[in-house]
């Protein structure tokens, strides 16, 4: 099974001190065996937020444990532009932009399963993988 992983996803992970690590420990543990992917943009926003609030040792932990099992995949132009295309139609910033590129990424990938801790993917109709 193909599963997308996103940035809260893999943030609750390396912060143990955070509302869904334990539930995020227990996804990951039972998606062993599973094929993990993300996308280089999601990849960009989670180290970004990783240096900045939980320091350069769990960035290496991201580099050197988490990215050694969930596959980063480059965005392609059209799947870039149908994301900008729908972050303009939402008139609104309430999706971010990076999140508006992984449901394009999802659906031109066929993927269904989320690993994330982010309502908005329910809300675009997404399966999220929940303890």
């Amino acid at each position: 099974m193909k599963v997308f992983v996103d940035t809260s996803a893999l943030y609750a992970l390396l912060d143990e001190g955070d509302a869904n690590h334990a539930a995020a420990a227990e996804v990951f543990a039972r998606l062993r065996g599973s094929e993990l992917v993300t996308h280089a943009y999601v990849l960009v926003e989670t180290l970004a937020l990783v240096s900045k609030r939980l320091g350069w040792d769990a960035v290496v932990r991201l580099m050197d444990g988490l990215l050694g099992v969930v596959a980063v995949q480059p965005i392609d132009a059209t799947t870039h532009f149908a994301a900008l295309n729908a972050y303009r139609e939402s008139a609104s910033a309430s999706v971010s932009f990076v999140d508006q590129a992984s449901f394009a990424f999802m659906h031109a990938s066929r993927i269904v399963g989320v690993f994330a801790f982010d309502a908005d993917f329910t809300r675009a109709g997404f399966e999220v993988l929940s303890a």
